[in-house]
């Protein structure tokens, strides 16, 4: 597991019943990226997503296509990999 990030990125706007959840499932599917997204009670979303620099990158540039109508903002951290994760779910 060489070269692994992790990113934690919590959505803002209109996230909630749109599909962002299974549309970032479907991303992170044929991207390769690990982790989970779920619906926050305030009303975000908040994805715990690894993967090597470029899939992580590709990832949140296709939910930003994909979503950009219901986003309104977001915030970022990236840390190393822990491992944790062998596929990238929906929490509930």
């Amino acid at each position: 597991m060489r070269n692994l990030e992790r990113a934690h990125i919590v959505f803002t706007g209109n996230v909630h019943g749109v599909g962002f959840r299974f549309t970032a499932k479907d991303i992170a599917a044929r991207l390769g990226v690990t982790g989970f997204v779920k619906n926050l009670p305030n009303g975000s979303v908040e994805v715990i997503c690894e993967g090597t620099r470029d899939r992580i990158t590709t990832f949140l540039g296709d939910i930003n296509d994909r979503m950009s109508g219901y986003i309104t903002d977001y915030k970022l951290e990236k840390d190393p990999a822990a491992g944790e994760f062998s596929s990238f779910d929906i929490m509930f």
